[in-house]
């Protein structure tokens, strides 16, 4: 495999690491303000019915799926860490592949963010709460992840096309390496 990263690739990649740490500080911010102003007292009404800031501990997944799974957790986001920086590493520094970037750093970001929660409290700190839907409490990173997510298959499904994920396939790399 070749190893020499062109210069726009590697200011690619600096900028896609320094978004990440940018995004994850955002998360743990807001998270520290939601324990301060937060816990253990009751919630505050942005708008009376629909959105409020509401403190929760959340040991499990959304809806309540999963919980107390620390390790579960911690593995899945270590996993998602790594193949995000494997794609990132490997996709070409074309402008079609900006947006990507984007998305991708984003999904990494709420991955690390709750995943440092788990770490160091053995729960995500959640605190926005769509009244109106009751829909479950959230944070800053799970919009990182549920917005990117979406906005990714989205793209998949309608802008990229298949060959435009080459760069990830092992018969390309093998490929390469026999040139």
């Amino acid at each position: 495999m070749n190893t020499n990263l062109s210069k726009k690739k590697k200011i690619f990649l600096l900028v896609d690491f320094l978004m990440i740490i940018l995004l994850v500080l955002l998360d743990q911010f807001t998270k520290y303000l939601a324990v301060i102003h937060l816990e253990d007292k009751p919630a505050i009404k942005i708008i009376d019915g629909v959105l409020e800031l509401n403190f929760l501990k959340n040991s499990g997944a959304a809806f309540g799926l999963l919980q107390n799974q620390k390790v579960f957790f911690i593995l899945v986001a270590v996993m998602i860490l790594c193949i995000i920086a494997y794609v990132l590493f490997r996709m070409p520094d074309d402008k079609k592949y900006n947006i990507m970037h984007i998305l991708l750093v984003m999904i990494a970001s709420g991955a690390a963010g709750n995943m440092i929660d788990r770490v160091r409290n053995d729960y995500v700190v959640d605190f926005i709460y769509f009244v109106i839907i009751n829909f479950p409490i959230f944070n800053v990173a799970d919009i990182y992840v549920t917005v990117s997510t979406f906005l990714f298959v989205i793209l998949f499904l309608f802008y990229y096309k298949e060959n435009d994920f080459n760069f990830l396939s092992f018969n390309q790399q093998k490929k390469f390496r026999e040139k």
